[in-house]
C-alpha cells in the first residue's frame, strides 16, 4: 500500500527492457546518437510541430533551466503560491536563473488570471529597484492534484502574452493531466500559448527521464550552453532517449497515466464512503487529498500503508477538525486494485 508518491514506484517493465536493449554496443555521445535524434523527432510527432528537445535528469533541473533560458537581469518569474518551483526545489529556479519568484494566489492550486495581471503590473520593465517581469510558470497537474482546463490555460497565457512574457509549464505529471482532460499534447501546450514545457517521465514509469521542450526551436539556441553549464548534458544521453523511446511506444505513456488516474478514482470513490472520512477538495489526476480521523491514519500506518500527512492550507485553517488529519495519497502505474481495497479496509 504505497501511496506516498509516484516517485516511490519503480520503472515499468517495457521501459526497463528498452533500456537494457540499449546497454550494449557503442553510440555517439552527448545527444548525437541516432537514437537521441529519433526520439527528438518523436517529440515533434507527439506535439504535432517541430520542437527542440533537451534531456535532463530531474524535474527540478527541467524547471530551473527552462526558466533560466528566458531570464533577464532583475527578472521576476510568476508562479502559484503553492507551486513546486516555489515550495519544493530548494531555490534552484532562483539559483540557476538568477531571478526571483513572485507568487500569485488562486483557488484550487491554479493561478488566478486577474491576480496574475495585478502582480505583473507591480514589476514594469523599467523598475530598476524592484525588478522586472520576465516569465510565468504554471504546474500541470497542480501540486494539489487539480488540473488546469484548456480555457484556464488560455486565460493565464493571455495575461502573459499581453505583458510580453513567455509561459512555461511544469509538466512533472503531464501525462496524468493530459488523460484527465482528454486533450492532445498540442492542445494542452502550444495551442494554448505555452512556450516551454518541462516534460516529465520519471513519475510515470521511467527510471530517470525528463525533457525540456521548446515549441519554437529558434528560441532554444542558448539552452545548449545553459544545460552544459548546469552539468545536465549527459555523455550517454542515449539512455534517457531509450527510456522515452519505450515510454512512447504504442502509447504506453498514456496507458500508464490512465491506470494511475483510474486507481486514484477508485480511492476517491472509496474515501467518500469510508466512515468519518471526506475528500479535502476535488481532484482529477493521480493525487488524492483526504481528511481522515487520526486514529484511522495511525491504524493504516500500523498495517503498512505509506502516505504523507499534508500541511493544512493557510487559506483553509478550518478544513481539518479536532481529531482529524489531512493526508495525501498518490497512485502510480504500479498501484493495484488490491492496494486500494486494502487501504480502504484499513480505514474501515
Amino acid at each position: 500500500m504505497f501511496f506516498a508518491s509516484d516517485n516511490w514506484a519503480g520503472a515499468h517493465s517495457k521501459i526497463a527492457e528498452r533500456l537494457l536493449a540499449e546497454s550494449g554496443g557503442f553510440a555517439t555521445a552527448y545527444g548525437l546518437s541516432d537514437l537521441d535524434q529519433q526520439v527528438e523527432a518523436k517529440f515533434s510527432e507527439v506535439f504535432e510541430r517541430e520542437v527542440a528537445v533537451f534531456f535532463v535528469a530531474t524535474g527540478s533541473a527541467a524547471n530551473s533551466l527552462s526558466l533560466a533560458s528566458v531570464q533577464k537581469p532583475g527578472g521576476i518569474t510568476f508562479c502559484h503560491s503553492e507551486a513546486h518551483v516555489a515550495e519544493d526545489e530548494c531555490g534552484s529556479p532562483d539559483f540557476f536563473s538568477s531571478a526571483r519568484l513572485a507568487t500569485v494566489k488562486g483557488s484550487a492550486g491554479k493561478i488566478d488570471p486577474q491576480a496574475l495581471a495585478a502582480k505583473i503590473a507591480r514589476f514594469p520593465q523599467d523598475a530598476v529597484h524592484h525588478g522586472r517581469a520576465a516569465a510565468v510558470t504554471i504546474t500541470q497537474a497542480t501540486e494539489i492534484g487539480t488540473v488546469y482546463s484548456l480555457a484556464e490555460i488560455d486565460a493565464v497565457a493571455s495575461v502573459a502574452k499581453t505583458a510580453g512574457l513567455p509561459l512555461h509549464m511544469d509538466g512533472a505529471r503531464f501525462a496524468n493531466a493530459l488523460v484527465a482532460l482528454g486533450a492532445t499534447p498540442a492542445e494542452m501546450t502550444w495551442k494554448r500559448g505555452v512556450d516551454i514545457l518541462s516534460f516529465g517521465g520519471t513519475k510515470n514509469g521511467c527510471w530517470c527521464a525528463e525533457a525540456i521542450v521548446f515549441f519554437d526551436p529558434e528560441k532554444a539556441k542558448e539552452m545548449h550552453f545553459i544545460r552544459k553549464r548546469a552539468a545536465q548534458l549527459f555523455s550517454k544521453s542515449r539512455f534517457i532517449a531509450a527510456q522515452f523511446d519505450g515510454y512512447f511506444q504504442d502509447g504506453l505513456w498514456l496507458d500508464l497515466a490512465r491506470h494511475s488516474n483510474g486507481m486514484a478514482d477508485r480511492l476517491r470513490t472509496g474515501l467518500e464512503k469510508a466512515p468519518g472520512t471526506r475528500l479535502a477538495w476535488p481532484t482529477t489526476s493521480n493525487e488524492v487529498f483526504a481528511i481522515i480521523p487520526k486514529s484511522a491514519s495511525k491504524a493504516a500506518e500500523d498495517k503498512g500503508a505509506k502516505f504523507y500527512e499534508w500541511p493544512i492550507p493557510e487559506s483553509q485553517p478550518e478544513l481539518v477538525g479536532e481529531g482529524e488529519t489531512l493526508i495525501r495519497l498518490v497512485t502510480s502505474f504500479a498501484t493495484t486494485e488490491a492496494d486500494v481495497t486494502n487501504f480502504l479496509a484499513c480505514l474501515a
